[in-house]
């Protein structure tokens, strides 16, 4: 039996919309992170390089709290980038607003432990298949998982964009973790 090993590739795109870039990322031989910020003028591009910059932690100041449970460090470093983003705009109120989505994975050796939140997506490419491993956090996935639309019109509706969940520097944000 082989050694589980894994291989990665990441991409970001400034779009057709926008002039500026506001995703941070990051990708190592354990860690592989993508915040993508928003809020416009409101700094987005602060949020997501303020959280990859906690969630980097990880892939190289191991944590006493959690000693080498990936899934726990994750955890851990997910919440203090929401409380480094709390303190951001406590700092500075002008930045209110500024938030950023999330897709983190931390190998350790065996599996990926897997951070989502927002609709940055992550996927599997295993013998020539593609699998979506994140669900959105959109409100029109909602309508989708609902059944009230289909896949198709999701990718049309005109409110596709607007998220459910976020990291937003709040105590009321709700981050998916799982083992993969």
């Amino acid at each position: 039996m082989s050694t589980p090993t894994y291989r990665y590739v990441a991409l970001t795109d400034v779009g057709l919309r926008r002039s500026n870039n506001q995703d941070s990322g990051y990708a190592s031989g354990r860690l592989l992170v993508i915040a993508d910020g928003m809020g416009g003028a409101a700094a987005g591009d602060l949020a997501s390089s303020a959280t990859l910059a906690e969630i980097r932690k990880v892939d190289c100041e191991p944590d006493a709290a959690t000693g080498d449970d990936a899934l726990a460090s994750l955890e851990l470093a997910v919440h203090r980038a929401n409380t480094r983003l709390g303190d951001l705009i406590e700092a500075e109120p002008a930045v209110e607003g500024m938030g950023t989505t999330l897709d983190a994975l931390l190998w350790d050796g065996e599996k990926l432990a897997f951070a989502h939140i927002g609709d940055s997506r992550a996927y599997r490419l295993r013998e020539s298949h593609l699998t979506q491993l994140s669900t959105d956090h959109t409100f029109v996935q909602s309508l989708v998982d609902e059944g009230r639309i289909t896949a198709a019109e999701a990718r049309v509706h005109p409110h596709r964009s607007l998220l459910l969940r976020a990291i937003l520097g709040r105590d009321d944000f709700e981050p998916e973790f799982s083992w993969i």
